[in-house]
């Protein structure tokens, strides 16, 4: 069996969907789906072994939330090239290298997201280019700190939590 979508919203960047599928078990449910062209974050390390951190407002939690350099996927962009370009404008730094991390799934229950996740290295400071709708600190951490941070609950982000996470493993 097909499955079967119904739109129920077009928006900007995300769109809804109400979709019956057939399970791998044959049986079929339906489901409210929110697609989104996913994104990538960047965990990027100076020579001091400092850790690049925003702190950025969000209006949909109604407040500052410690966050990587992130954002959406332009169409047709590889995640690369968009952590690259989230790097530059949100934190005003460039990289000479870059690792994967890997990718996450922020809600399988219900968002389509795939955030993949990047360590930058070999920094090199760019002219940051904020949009109009962001209101972001960029501040620095030592790696070690902002780990112990994320462990204690102070970071709620997800992606910086796994990020700063999946950073220091590489660094071992």
């Amino acid at each position: 069996m097909p499955t079967r979508r119904v739109s129920v919203y077009e928006g900007r960047i995300i769109s809804v969907s109400r979709e019956l599928a057939q399970l791998p078990d044959g049986r079929t449910g339906e489901f409210e789906v929110v697609h989104h062209p996913g994104g990538a974050a960047t965990v990027a390390l100076d020579s001091g072994g400092r850790v690049c951190l925003l702190r950025q407002y969000r209006h949909v939690v109604a407040d500052w939330v410690w966050e990587l350099p992130a954002g959406k996927l332009d169409r047709g962009e590889a995640a690369l090239a968009a952590a690259q370009r989230e790097l530059r404008e949100e934190a005003g730094i460039t990289a000479r290298s870059w690792r994967s991390l890997g990718k996450i799934l922020s809600s399988p229950g219900v968002f389509s997201e795939v955030i993949h996740l990047f360590f930058a290295r070999e920094l090199e400071p760019a002219a940051m280019q904020h949009e109009e709708h962001e209101l972001i600190e960029v501040h620095w951490f030592p790696l070690a700190a902002a780990v112990q941070r994320s462990l204690s609950g102070e970071y709620q982000d997800a992606k910086t939590v796994i990020g700063l996470l999946r950073a220091q493993a590489a660094m071992t």
